[in-house]
């Protein structure tokens, strides 16, 4: 990566071979591909590169105005692609399984105009978390996996947020499962789940209470409204995987996160079903 105030251009070395003699900036404005999301400052679009699927997210710049909206809300703007870049990057150094970044680069010295993009493979062959738990309402999790599911979810709640990290949109719609031999033949002690869309995350040396309450209310309240059929003690399973404490002394020490929690996610859920039509992720 070239490192200096101007531009910053990271290329995996397949793609710094298809893209040879081409400028990034300029070759990620041509691709074309099954577009997911297109707005002014924003796009996101998959496409296919010698055989293989990819995801790119291409930031023009937000402008002057939402920075400063954001500034006066006393919320952390997100400027263009380096944030999930070094989200991904982070989540590679804790072991936590997520997207695989295979280009990014950013320009530009005015934040309001910032170039940035980013690539990543696509996950095929998974489902997300959201819409495998629908499917329990039909055929109900086996107890192993549901507890597998539950220890797996607390250790990465855990491991994300002991190391100053926190998602903002912690919803298990952003955790994807994989499934490589199909949504019944999952092994219930030996399955992958990754994080997905980081753009939003932050990472300081350590995360504030405020934010780690946000992030666990947001996934308990996403288990709620996918009808997970989470039972008390299943709550206390992460209770207890997450803080790495007997149950007694993790609802004392973590009082600060537990009280209110219900609270929290039964206002998020109340105020999505209100909106018709309304959605978590």
């Amino acid at each position: 990566m070239n490192n200096h105030s101007l531009c910053e251009l990271f290329l995996r070395t397949d793609f710094q071979k298809a893209w040879a003699d081409c400028d990034p900036f300029e070759k990620v404005e041509q691709l074309q591909g099954a577009v997911f999301r297109q707005l002014e400052a924003r796009k996101t679009l998959r496409f296919e590169q010698n055989g293989s699927s990819f995801f790119i997210k291409i930031h023009r710049g937000v402008g002057w105005y939402e920075i400063i909206e954001n500034l006066i809300r006393l919320r952390t703007p997100v400027l263009g692609a380096e944030n999930e870049y070094l989200a991904i990057r982070k989540l590679e150094e804790l072991g936590i399984d997520t997207m695989t970044a295979v280009a990014y680069g950013k320009k530009g010295i005015n934040p309001a105009r910032q170039r940035s993009f980013i690539v990543t493979e696509d996950l095929i062959n998974t489902i997300s978390l959201e819409d495998f738990c629908h499917r329990w309402q039909q055929i109900p999790a086996t107890f192993r996996f549901k507890k597998n599911l539950i220890d797996k979810l607390a250790e990465v709640s855990r491991r994300l947020h002991k190391n100053g990290v926190n998602h903002r949109d912690y919803y298990i719609c952003h955790f994807l499962l994989a499934i490589p031999d199909g949504v019944e033949n999952i092994d219930p002690d030996n399955f992958k789940v990754s994080l997905i869309d980081l753009h939003r995350t932050q990472i300081r040396k350590q995360t504030p209470k405020r934010w780690i309450r946000k992030d666990i209310a947001g996934l308990y309240f996403s288990a709620l409204e996918a009808h997970c059929g989470l039972t008390r003690r299943d709550v206390f399973r992460f209770i207890k995987v997450y803080t790495g404490l007997p149950l007694r002394q993790a609802l004392h020490d973590y009082h600060w996160l537990w009280c209110g929690l219900e609270q929290k996610a039964q206002k998020l859920l109340t105020r999505t079903q209100r909106k018709s039509g309304g959605q978590s992720c």
